[in-house]
């Protein structure tokens, strides 16, 4: 393969930020976890490594530490905050817990000039985010950049080429750190940027070839979303009759999407694909659920449980259960800690991801799982997916029943769905689908009184949400226009029986999520 970045994960929430920041400047990265062997490393043919930061204390018991082997690998290194701090502990340095501890914007000056801040001004605003710093640098290593509360903002040792920053490059709000981050990948390390996000395709579609074999039949679990439809045409093209695009039904969808996604995938993808409707038995083992992790549970197994009876009618009396192919994303996999290749916190559990049965019997097969959405777009303009279908905005696997905060019900969800379509139409006719990255109506738990005519209510209440992000990650609201706000108000209230109150979500990620559950 061609040359890689790979970044080891000490257990940071912006850890795989790092990663798309790598690709963003055209070199290719994944995230490993941080007692990733030489061998894993190596594999990825590094021309160097970034260590993440952590929320751990280098001295803490168990707290994760840097591999011995790095040391004496020859490649660069660039520590990022608890990365900055393992190589100082390593290495000889001093690290301490201060009693003034940094966590957001800062300003730090450059000591002079430096390969690693090239094209950067002498003083320049950083994030930071951490309790424990540097007191004394290892032998060997100078400083690059400090501040009073931080006096080794950034360190070096040009000899070893090994580099460590206190603050996080990653974040946009670190108003250089994509140039300083360039400037390691390509000034220190060699790296050209050649690689592409549609490079992805060509590995993508040799990774299931490999995986499934020359016999090998998959079922795709099609939902209607950019993700599974370039998951399967990414399928498609490795394996071709081979693969059977499954779309089940679960009574958890937007307003018309199951037919709309039936019709697309049979005429225009010319893809194999079986509908079924179990609407009834996802919303029986949904109903009255209100616990979130539950929701996804259940909505997890279920699926699993239809595509396994899916699959052994397929795969005739005797013959192995086919592949299943699902369109996981890398955000997914962080949120939900998957074992493979993060060590971060889980956040919630994908159903996808972290909410599958443990007995299933199928093996999984996600040719996206390691890629952002930006990525998948562009592997979806590459494969020829209409735009429509590329620009469409992310819908959670486990379906309206996450965005139904409390229990779950069929007059809740056609309550739901019927705000969310109005939102949904309303945001389309003003031109601000795609200045907005997700959009979506929330029914709460929660009555207010209102006055309808001249009639007192007490009624639902439903919550909108629109964010703009570049990476999901994080997050911001959208500014939406006030007439539009309005207009949707009126037109929820009005059409939805039910209904008296509308309320607008301006809440960013962090510290919000972007779906509510």
């Amino acid at each position: 393969m061609s040359h890689s970045i790979p970044v080891l994960d000490f257990g940071s929430q912006t850890a795989q930020l790092i990663v798309r920041r790598v690709r963003e400047l055209g070199v290719y990265s994944e995230l490993l976890p941080h007692d990733a062997t030489e061998a894993q490393v190596r594999a990825l043919n590094p021309l160097g490594v970034i260590l993440s930061g952590g929320p751990a204390s280098v001295y803490e018991p168990g707290a994760p530490q840097m591999p011995a082997w790095l040391i004496d690998s020859g490649l660069p290194v660039l520590g990022i905050c608890y990365g900055m701090q393992l190589i100082s502990h390593a290495l000889g340095g001093v690290v301490l817990s201060p009693e003034d501890r940094e966590f957001g914007p800062a300003d730090v000056a450059l000591s002079g000039a430096h390969p690693l801040f090239a094209g950067t001004p002498p003083s320049q605003m950083v994030w930071m985010s951490h309790g424990d710093r540097i007191e004394a640098l290892p032998p060997g290593f100078h400083t690059l950049a400090a501040n009073p509360s931080t006096p080794f903002a950034a360190m070096g040792d040009d000899a070893r080429r090994w580099y460590g920053v206190q603050f996080h490059p990653e974040v946009v709000h670190t108003a250089n750190g994509k140039a300083i981050l360039g400037n390691f990948l390509h000034t220190i390390c060699g790296a050209d940027s050649a690689w592409q996000p549609a490079n992805f395709v060509a590995d993508a579609i040799e990774r299931v070839r490999a995986q499934v074999g020359p016999e090998g039949q998959v079922i795709c679990a099609l939902s209607g979303g950019v993700d599974s439809a370039v998951a399967a045409l990414i399928i498609h093209r490795a394996v071709g009759e081979r693969l059977t695009c499954v779309f089940v039904d679960n009574g958890l969808l937007r307003l018309g999407e199951a037919e709309q996604v039936v019709a697309t995938f049979r005429e225009h993808f010319h893809i194999p694909l079986v509908a079924v409707d179990a609407r009834e038995e996802f919303i029986g083992a949904l109903e009255g659920v209100a616990d979130p992790e539950r929701k996804r549970k259940i909505i997890g197994e279920k699926f699993v449980r239809i595509f396994e009876r899916e699959a052994r009618g397929l795969s005739g009396q005797g013959s192995s259960l086919p592949f299943l192919a699902q369109g996981t994303l890398y955000p997914d996999v962080i949120e939900s800690s998957a074992p493979d290749r993060t060590k971060g916190v889980t956040i919630k559990t994908h159903h996808n991801v972290g909410g599958l049965p443990a007995d299933m019997q199928m093996q999984l097969v996600e040719p996206l799982r390691y890629m952002f959405k930006d990525e998948v777009r562009a592997a979806g303009l590459e494969l020829g997916l209409p735009e429509d279908w590329v620009w469409r905005h992310p819908f959670p696997g486990p379906g309206l029943a996450v965005r139904l905060i409390g229990p779950v019900g069929w007059e809740r969800l056609e309550t739901l769905r019927r705000a969310d379509a109005i939102f949904l139409e309303e945001l389309r006719a003003a031109g601000q689908y795609r200045a907005t990255q997700q959009a979506f109506a929330v029914l709460l738990p929660v009555q207010s009184v209102g006055v309808m005519g001249d009639y007192r209510t007490y009624a639902d209440t439903i919550a909108i949400r629109a964010i703009t992000t570049e990476d999901y990650m994080t997050a911001d609201w959208a500014r939406l226009p006030y007439e539009l706000l309005a207009k949707v108000s009126s037109r929820i209230v009005n059409e939805i029986s039910g209904v008296n109150r509308v309320v607008y979500d301006i809440s960013s990620k962090p510290p919000a999520t972007i779906e509510w559950e």
